[in-house]
C-alpha cells in the first residue's frame, strides 16, 4: 500500500514537471520558427493529460504561422472554451477567421431573449452556482438580522434585503442550469479538410446539398453511422462525413 502511494506522489508530482519542461522546449521551438517541432511538443503535453489555455492558444498561434485554417481556429477556440473572456485569443481568432472560405451571416437574435440570453452567457455555469451560494448566505444574514433586530424601520429595510436576494439566488441556479443544458445541448465542429461535401442525407450516394470550407464552425445537431449533421449560424443543415470535421 505505501509503495502504491509512493508511486502515486511521484507520477503526480513527475508529470507537471515533465510537462512544464516540454512546455518551455515547445516555446523555444516556436521563437526559432520551427513550428511543426512546436506543435508536436504542444500534443505531447496534450497526451500526457494536461490542457491549459497556454498550450491551446500556442497550438493555434504555431498552426496559423504554417496558414493551417482549420487546426488554429480549432485551438484558438478549445482555449475559449477554458476562457472565454482571453483577449489574446479573441484576437487572433478573428485573425484566423478571416483567412476561411465560407462567409456565412448568422441570424441575428433581437429583443428580450437576446437580452437573457447574453446575460446568461456572462458567466459559466459554475459561477452562477457560486453566486447562488453566495445570495443565499446573504439572504441568511440578512433574514437573521431583521428577526432580531427591534427597530421597525431596519426590520423592513433587512426584510426586503432579504428577499431580494432569495430572488437572486434563485435566478442565480435558474441562469445556472440554463447555461449548463446550453453547453450540454450546443456541441460544436470545426470542418479540418480543403473542402467538405454536405449532403442532404446521411449516404454518399445522397445529392450534394453544398459545400463547407476549413475552418468554418458549426452547431452538431446529430451522429449517425460515420456521418454528423450540421447547423449553419444561417439555420441551414446538411450532414457530412465524420473524417471532415474535428468536434470541439
Amino acid at each position: 500500500m505505501k509503495k502504491l502511494i509512493y508511486l502515486i506522489f511521484l507520477v503526480s508530482w513527475v508529470m507537471p514537471a515533465q510537462n512544464e519542461a516540454l512546455f518551455e522546449k515547445a516555446n523555444a521551438q516556436y521563437g526559432e520558427g520551427n513550428y511543426e517541432e512546436a506543435i508536436s511538443l504542444y500534443e505531447e503535453i496534450i497526451d500526457n493529460g494536461e490542457a491549459s489555455v497556454s498550450v491551446y492558444y500556442n497550438l493555434g498561434n504555431s498552426h496559423y504561422k504554417l496558414n493551417n485554417v482549420g487546426p488554429s481556429i480549432y485551438y484558438y477556440e478549445k482555449a475559449l472554451q477554458l476562457d472565454p473572456k482571453d483577449d489574446d485569443t479573441q484576437n487572433n481568432i478573428s485573425f484566423a477567421r478571416n483567412m476561411t472560405v465560407d462567409a456565412i451571416p448568422e441570424t441575428a437574435t433581437t429583443g428580450f431573449s437576446k437580452q437573457i440570453n447574453d446575460l446568461i452567457s456572462l458567466f459559466s455555469y459554475n459561477t452562477w452556482g457560486i453566486l447562488a451560494i453566495l445570495f443565499s448566505v446573504l439572504f441568511a444574514v440578512f433574514f437573521l438580522i431583521y428577526y432580531f433586530h427591534s427597530r421597525p424601520l431596519t426590520k423592513r429595510i433587512f426584510f426586503g434585503a432579504a428577499v431580494f436576494m432569495i430572488f437572486m439566488a434563485a435566478v442565480s441556479v435558474f441562469f445556472g442550469f440554463k447555461q449548463q443544458e446550453i453547453q450540454l445541448n450546443n456541441q460544436f465542429a470545426i470542418i479540418y479538410v480543403e473542402e467538405a461535401e454536405v449532403k442532404n442525407e446521411p449516404s454518399q450516394r445522397a445529392e450534394n446539398a453544398f459545400s463547407l470550407h476549413e475552418g468554418t464552425k458549426a452547431k452538431i445537431l446529430e451522429d449517425y453511422q460515420g456521418w454528423v449533421k450540421l447547423e449553419l449560424p444561417n439555420g441551414t443543415q446538411g450532414w457530412t462525413r465524420n473524417e471532415n470535421v474535428h468536434k470541439l
